[in-house]
């Protein structure tokens, strides 16, 4: 048999390495820098960043959060094969999150929660609905976002460089630990500030040297609809009896809202069921809120809400689009239909549509640029997944494990959780076989497909749970109708937290004094210290060692995480952050209305 042709590197000089060794030492330099603002021996430091970050960190992290490589390959790549329809994805976010900001977010905060399942649990009162949330959200991350944002980033680097895509996804990998490790959401912020800029900056400066290349926005309208790959089509033997519809552009491609009978997004799917779709991601996902929990005060999470709105009319311009024009320039290529050509040319046979954007990079960026474009698809790749390796970590630790053995220590659930994340990794490497293959190779409809099942039930039980207080027993603050009620609430979970101190008290001997202490705050300080300088700096590097003296005390541990944020606001910042969400919400009324 032939030998396949292997993928040329391409990003193999000093200016382009330069690049990105510049990029890592800033990322590495912001995460050390962000490690020593925040407490990391605390609940709320580690998992909240002590509720203490501003309007800008809460928005940028809420876009790279969820800007991942898949986004990247697979909108440009749907872009290339069926047009501009699947930037409504992107597109609905835009009045979602206004949602998350000024309707879910204030009962979060009311609630005094974590956690989405502990959520629930307060609520409804019951054990299992927390477990099964849970584990469902876990599977989610596994089976949609790691495994996609994995094997993206690794399809970018094997154009890049020629590696061989698990090579490329172990590499990714090791980088994204290491990056996660370096421990609490605070670091996980800023450090996905610094990444928004990367992607945003490197994004518009590749969408310049696309658009010049086709001639503009005419030129990408002119000439997308007769993109076809002729080379491929000429070597098509007769048997495979490939239809036109597989190799042409799409009548509609320049169409948001397309035939609800025949359209591959229908508008009604699009304005209604993607809303419920994007209510359950934007307003009640552990990665999301999580970012919102964290903010200073109201206002400032309303505005992270507007900031990431303005940053989610990017995608549009900086992926779909560049997408079009690349099957334009790379019709052959990007667009091909015969199998053995697209294995030849991309290593799988449903089509070659995911390499359209890394194929830009590779073919029309000079040297430095490559490198920087590496570098964004690494910063995309990175704050995606460790906000995810971070979130599922929570979940895991705080849900499950801690719910299974009540007594563990934090150091014990802190080594759990970073278990936890190899385990996952794991699982999502052995299921890129079936991404790769699915939905015709174009990654964003993989994402979508399965999403689609399981979101409207855990959308449904969150809009009933906020909204509607007759669905249970009254609770205080855990509806937003009496968000600002000051009535005594008596959680529905204080059984289990009773329970849990009570052990942890017997096993720790730890006497009982009136004061009201968190489960997981009840912790002697560690028999033995860490020998040496080099697991002092891994003790600390990990946030699980410390000294009695950096102990947290039981009263400022309970204190810390036992109170409920003011979410009265400022008027005059309130009127400020409520024009800016008119404002926006008019810009994309008006977008939607132009390319409907």
């Amino acid at each position: 048999m032939e030998e396949l042709p292997q993928p040329r590197a391409t990003i193999n000089n000093a200016a382009d390495i330069s690049v990105i060794v510049g990029y890592f030492v800033l990322v590495i330099g912001v995460g050390l820098w962000s490690m020593r603002r925040t407490n990391r021996g605390s609940i709320g430091g580690y998992f909240l960043a002590g509720r203490n970050m501003v309007w800008w960190p809460v928005g940028a992290s809420l876009f790279a959060s969820n800007i991942g490589s898949g986004h990247f390959v697979g909108l440009a790549g749907t872009g290339a094969a069926n047009g501009l329809a699947v930037a409504g994805f992107e597109w609905n976010a835009l009045f979602v999150v206004l949602l998350l900001g000024w309707l879910f977010v204030p009962v979060y905060l009311t609630a005094g929660v974590i956690t989405m399942p502990q959520y629930l649990k307060k609520r409804f009162g019951g054990r299992r609905i927390r477990i099964y949330l849970s584990v469902l959200s876990l599977f989610l991350y596994i089976f949609t976002k790691i495994s996609v944002d994995m094997f993206s980033g690794a399809v970018f680097i094997q154009q890049a460089l020629g590696w061989d895509i698990y090579v490329a996804v172990i590499a990714l990998l090791i980088i994204t630990t290491i990056y996660t490790v370096t421990g609490g959401l605070a670091a996980l912020m800023y450090t996905d500030t610094v990444q928004t800029f990367v992607i945003i900056g490197g994004a518009f400066i590749l969408m310049g040297f696309a658009f010049y290349e086709v001639g503009g926005y005419q030129g990408l309208y002119n000439k997308y609809m007769m993109a076809l790959p002729n080379k491929t089509l000429s070597l098509a033997p007769a048997q495979y009896n490939i239809s036109a519809n597989c190799y042409q552009p799409r009548p509609d491609a320049f169409h948001l809202f397309r035939d609800p009978l025949t359209g591959d997004l229908p508008w009604p799917a699009l304005i209604f069921g993607l809303t419920i779709i994007s209510t359950w991601y934007w307003c009640s996902d552990q990665v999301i809120v999580q970012r919102c929990l964290a903010g200073k005060s109201l206002t400032h999470v309303k505005a992270g809400c507007i900031l990431c709105g303005y940053l989610k009319l990017l995608p549009m311009f900086l992926m779909v689009m560049p997408g079009m024009i690349s099957r334009i320039l790379y019709a052959d290529e990007v667009a091909c239909v015969v199998p053995e050509e697209c294995k030849r040319i991309c290593g799988t046979e449903v089509g070659c549509s995911n390499i359209a954007y890394p194929k830009l990079v590779v073919e029309l960026m000079p040297a430095g640029l490559r490198g920087l474009m590496l570098a964004v698809m690494l910063a995309a790749l990175m704050s995606s997944l460790a906000s995810i390796f971070n979130s599922s970590s929570t979940l895991f630790t705080m849900d499950i494990y801690n719910r299974l053995r009540p007594q563990a220590r934090t150091k014990e659930l802190l080594i759990v959780g970073r278990v936890w994340i190899l385990c996952i990794v794991a699982v999502s490497i052995a299921w890129i076989p079936v991404v790769q293959a699915a939905q015709s190779g174009q990654l964003f409809d993989y994402i979508q497909a399965i999403a689609s099942y399981l979101a409207p039930p855990i959308a449904a039980v969150f809009f009933l749970a906020v909204f509607v207080k007759r669905v249970n027993e009254p609770l205080h603050r855990l509806v937003f109708s009496l968000r600002h009620s000051k009535e005594e609430r008596v959680d529905l979970d204080m059984e289990d937290e009773e329970r849990r101190r009570k052990e942890l008290r017997q096993q720790q001997g730890v006497a009982e004094n009136g004061t009201v202490e968190h489960v997981m705050e009840v912790e002697a300080p560690p028999a033995d210290q860490p020998q040496g300088s080099l697991r002092r700096f891994m003790a600390w590097f990990c946030s699980l060692g410390g000294t009695a003296a950096n102990e947290p005390s039981v009263t400022r541990e309970a204190e810390e995480t036992q109170h409920l944020p003011d979410i009265t606001e400022h008027p005059t910042w309130s009127h400020v952050v409520n024009l800016n969400a008119i404002v926006m919400m008019a810009l994309a009324f008006f977008l939607w209305g132009y390319y409907a």
